[in-house]
């Protein structure tokens, strides 16, 4: 490891200075790891090094982030990496480019929106929850019948794929759920390794989840709000932390169409990292663990059943 984090001494600043920006737990580790690696895979072929270096950056975040965490990271984000003399990034699907936080864009949408705070998403939702956990009335809603569902406590700990009758009763404990249907308990990771999550098994996208974790969070109901009037808006729901996250019903569209929707989404400040259809997202009204012990629950802001594929 101190080979390559010596090495670090040799990256550009605005890489030396992202490396030194990870939040604490609880803020955002997880997608720093994304936003780090992404970066990193420009300057790093050997990803031992790549992963050593991004170990030191996260030692200190206040929670332990395990290898595998990293490793998956690497992996998501090598599809869309950095590459020096360009200001973008490549997307996912295809040859485009992820485009840059715009925020005269931001600025503009949120103006524009007629929400301006998140206590207005909530008034504007047609339906609320008392203090009781709704995970499984809304798991029930979001994917009805009894499919496969992958969902976990930890990213890469404590989770599987499993029937819907299943996971019954324990969801409310989860904080992690992909957003999609899966097609198999199983399937086999770009690395030949078979895992209950992975691109493999993970079946056509049900919803794609816009997440904003920089900014405040009155910002983020201002922008998913104006989103809206673009994608049906089924889902709004708190981290824990300071995002929030968009459920936006997306059954049936095709791909070409999603991607433009996320890269205006993403030039609005969302995360690009839930572009990738086996990336976990926060369970609604699920359990987020925190550094002191306490768990917060992960609060639906706005439900709008109306608007379910």
């Amino acid at each position: 490891m101190s080979g390559a984090v010596n090495d670090s001494t040799r990256l550009p600043r605005f890489v030396r200075d992202l490396l030194a920006a990870c939040p604490a737990a609880g803020s955002g580790v997880h997608n720093h790891l994304f936003r780090v690696a992404r970066v990193l895979h420009a300057f790093y072929p050997d990803k031992g090094e790549m992963s050593a270096l991004i170990a030191a950056s996260v030692a200190g975040c206040g929670r332990d982030v395990p290898a595998s965490e990293i490793e998956e990271a690497i992996a998501n984000s090598a599809a869309c990496a950095w590459t020096p003399g360009q200001k973008t990034t490549h997307a996912p699907a295809s040859g485009s480019r992820w485009p840059l936080r715009n925020e005269e864009q931001i600025e503009a949408a949120v103006a524009a929106s007629d929400v301006t705070a998140l206590v207005d998403l909530w008034e504007a939702s047609p339906v609320r929850f008392d203090d009781a956990p709704a995970t499984e009335a809304l798991v029930d809603a979001l994917f009805p019948g009894n499919p496969l569902l992958c969902c976990g406590r930890k990213v890469n700990d404590h989770y599987g794929t499993g029937t819907r009758a299943e996971w019954r009763g324990q969801l409310a404990e989860m904080q992690f759920i992909v957003p999609s249907p899966m097609t198999a308990e199983e399937g086999r990771t770009q690395d030949g390794k078979m895992s209950p999550r992975c691109l493999e098994n993970t079946g056509p996208r049900r919803f794609l989840v816009i997440e904003f974790d920089r900014g405040a969070t009155d910002t983020h109901a201002a922008v998913l709000w104006h989103l809206a009037r673009l994608a049906p808006l089924v889902l709004a729901v708190h981290s824990g932390g300071k995002s929030l996250h968009g459920w936006f019903a997306c059954a049936g569209a095709d791909e070409d169409t999603l991607l433009r929707f996320m890269r205006y989404a993403v030039s609005l400040g969302a995360d690009p990292a839930t572009w990738t259809r086996c990336q976990f997202v926060r369970m609604p009204d699920g359990l987020r663990p925190r550094a002191d012990g306490w768990p917060v629950r992960q609060q639906v802001f706005h439900f709008n059943p109306h608007n379910l594929p």
